[in-house]
């Protein structure tokens, strides 16, 4: 409890003493019993009442929160600067204070019933540049200036909500949404609405002696018909991209078959090479082979018939020999005496 409210109490119940006073002795007067030294009493607690009404009516505590604009009738009808935080003094009974919050203040407007400053649904409803109506759900945080809560109360009284915030939001709203299309205030531009929406609100703000600190865009809502068209509009993009990614697919698996084909026939190629590479090599082998047998067969001719013989079965026992020689002739290796043939005519 400040002090204002406690001198306020005191006086209080300083009249109501007084009243007890003068009642009680008139009580015991129209007994016969009269109260000494009642007038005193009775003068004595009217004086205090007064005392503390006076001193309770020029001290005005003002709350932190708060600032206060002095009406007075004895300048031209309020002071110039506001009173301060702390314990006041005013002239009694001809001057009065009148308190406004100088804390932050937040102005619904909303489609929600109970969300909203006004019951029912008070949001904005506006149009855009491409003539779709939307509905705007919106708050405004603001405050009042401290240092213009003087002309704040000149310009609005106490009827700053009614008189600025709410009129010139809505307005401010309708012509931010009116510079933009229906998709851009949907999506790609919301932030740039907002943007325009603060910036007016600013301005406006600042001639009306209040702050604005912040706007919030909390919805925005269609007709029933575009909401439809809208819904349709997604159903078709969403087939539309099935039908981009199902093409995709197919082009992918095209090129996946593509690359098997040629992979395919690149190790066929290969595999051709490396059989004509074996080829050339067991060639030049068997070529250098050729050479080797026909330069040692030069050195000695003999050697053939020696390969010959080697080739012959084990159970051969007979050769011929060459015409020149008119004998069958047993083999070195062989067992027996040789029987000589006969000669030929």
């Amino acid at each position: 409890m400040n002090v204002a409210v406690g001198l306020s109490a005191l006086s209080t119940l300083a009249w109501v003493a007084a009243l007890a006073v003068v009642v009680l002795a008139i009580v015991r007067a129209a007994r016969g019993r009269p109260l000494r030294a009642s007038m005193g009493i009775i003068l004595g607690l009217v004086v205090l009442a007064l005392v503390l009404t006076t001193a309770s009516a020029g001290l005005v505590f003002i709350q932190p929160t708060e600032r206060g604009v002095v009406i007075s009738a004895l300048t031209e009808g309020v002071r110039p600067e506001p009173l301060q935080p702390g314990l006041n003094w005013v002239v009694p009974f001809l001057e009065n204070v009148i308190t406004y919050p100088i804390t932050r203040q937040t102005y619904t407007m909303s489609i929600a019933p109970e969300e909203g400053a006004i019951r029912g649904d008070d949001s904005v409803e506006a149009r855009t540049a491409d003539g779709q109506i939307v509905k705007v759900d919106a708050s405004v945080i603001f405050s009042i200036n401290p240092d213009l809560v003087v002309d704040a109360h000149i310009k609005w009284a106490n009827s700053y909500i009614d008189n600025l915030v709410r009129p010139v939001s809505r307005g401010i709203i309708r012509d931010g949404v009116s510079q933009f299309s229906i998709d851009e205030v949907v999506s790609s531009r919301r932030f740039d609405l907002t943007d325009y929406i603060t910036r007016e609100l600013t301005e406006a703000f600042d001639e009306g002696a209040l702050i604005m600190h912040d706007f919030v865009l909390r919805n925005i809502s269609f007709s029933e018909e575009y909401a439809a068209s809208v819904e349709q509009k997604q159903i078709a993009e969403q087939r539309a991209q099935e039908a981009a990614f199902v093409v995709q697919q197919r082009e992918q698996e095209a090129e996946q078959a593509r690359q098997v084909a040629k992979g395919q026939a690149d190790a066929a190629v290969i595999e051709a090479q490396g059989r004509a590479e074996a080829r050339l090599i067991e060639a030049e082998a068997e070529a250098q082979a050729l050479q080797m047998i026909a330069r040692a067969l030069q050195d000695n001719p003999d050697l053939i018939t020696f390969e010959y013989i080697q080739k012959l079965s084990p159970g051969i026992q007979v050769m011929l020999v060459p015409s020149d020689n008119p004998f069958l002739l047993p083999l070195p290796s062989l067992q027996g005496t040789p029987t000589p043939a006969p000669s030929t005519p």
